[in-house]
């Protein structure tokens, strides 16, 4: 059914509204405003300048490369006026027959950012040349050319460390939009996907979480912003996963969890956000990079679980089918963990099925009650 404008207006304002009440958003990003700062934020912001660049755009550092060159440039092509205009070297001096300038053929500003240029960037001495007999000269000549080397030394390690910052690693790894909630071995667990969009592996790969609600401790106080710890595992435990193919992850809801007293109705009732992190080494350039997500109350299905990924061709080959990344499949689920309350040492872990266990000689077809996410 076609969806009418205020349909289509209240869905948008609904999802920008998510989007400014989360911690986190869904890509990682942090919505924080900092206020009573006693010091400048811009000077704040000059204190850690190396930092500063690496987190600004790509077209403020490009501009900041081009003005650092021509703004150096200019400076220095004032030195060089002044030395010719020093020695007398102007036209508009009236330079006698026989004078000796401190640069050849340097007669106005024009000649020496021309002049400036050619010393910085070492482009080789045509028209202008620069002679021995002003030692003013000769030490614009040796400073500049110090500068010129430092700065470009400066501007190679800015592009070079925004390349290969761990941040662009990142965003090959990827989070399921949503998160489900079901039982496996007897346990009710909540399901989270991730998978990493590029053949190298992640090294010494962790994933943790945690748990933002406001709560009321027993003395009254408020607090805004309390971090719960949420553990997540695999079948192989919770540290230095292989994370060479997509992996589902689970949290065991049990007395221990945050989750023990929420139900099927009233999940979607509570206020929390729940930040999953993952920390990893990429193999091939060996930079570490942090991958967060978030999930709200609204972004957790009950009662569903993930389909299978990974299927097995005829050659034998593992094949990995993204398309069932984000597709779920509803299961007979208990309405509340107490239902189900298991101590956390009967469950075994290395028989969870995960995605890694779920191979099969035949892609799943016929899930005609899976739904996209």
């Amino acid at each position: 059914m076609t969806r009418t404008l205020p349909q289509l207006l209240r869905e948008y304002l609904d999802k920008r509204k998510i989007h400014k009440n989360r911690l986190v958003t869904k890509d990682g990003h942090c919505n924080i405003a900092y206020g009573g700062v006693k010091q400048s934020q811009t000077f704040i912001y000059f204190l850690d300048f190396w930092t500063t660049l690496m987190e600004m755009r790509w077209r403020f550092v490009i501009f900041l490369f081009g003005a650092s060159f021509v703004f150096g440039w200019f400076i220095f092509g004032l030195l060089w006026y002044w030395a010719a205009f020093a020695n007398g070297d102007l036209t508009w001096q009236n330079p006698p027959a026989g004078h000796k300038p401190c640069v050849e053929n340097l007669f106005d500003m024009k000649g020496a950012f021309l002049q400036s240029i050619e010393t910085q960037m070492s482009i080789g001495y045509g028209y202008r040349l620069i002679t021995p007999f002003c030692p003013s000269a000769l030490t614009i000549f040796t400073v500049q050319c110090v500068f010129g080397t430092v700065i470009i030394c400066f501007w190679c390690g800015v592009i070079m460390t925004k390349v290969a910052r761990g941040k662009k690693r990142a965003r090959t790894i990827r989070f399921s939009k949503m998160a489900v909630i079901s039982s496996k071995k007897g346990s009710l667990c909540l399901q989270i996907r991730v998978a990493n969009m590029r053949k190298s592996l992640m090294v010494g790969s962790q994933i943790y979480g945690k748990l933002l609600k406001t709560t009321v401790t027993p003395e009254g106080e408020t607090i805004i912003m309390d971090q719960i710890k949420i553990d997540f595992i695999v079948d192989a435990g919770k540290d230095n996963l292989f994370f060479v193919c997509p992996l589902t992850l689970y949290h065991i809801i049990d007395e221990s969890s945050p989750f023990f007293q929420m139900t099927v109705d009233t999940l979607h009732q509570q206020e929390f956000e729940l930040v999953v992190f993952l920390d990893g080494t990429d193999e091939s350039t060996s930079s570490s990079c942090q991958v967060r997500t978030s999930y709200l109350p609204k972004e957790i299905m009950w009662g569903y679980e993930f389909l299978p990924m990974i299927s097995r061709s005829k050659e034998g080959k593992y094949v990995i089918d993204f398309s069932n990344f984000t597709r779920v499949l509803p299961v007979d689920t208990a309405p509340c963990a107490s239902q189900m309350a298991k101590s956390p040492d009967d469950f075994p872990h290395y028989d969870t099925p995960t995605d890694g266990d779920r191979f099969q000689d035949k892609e799943v077809k016929g899930q005609s009650s899976a739904t996209y996410l």
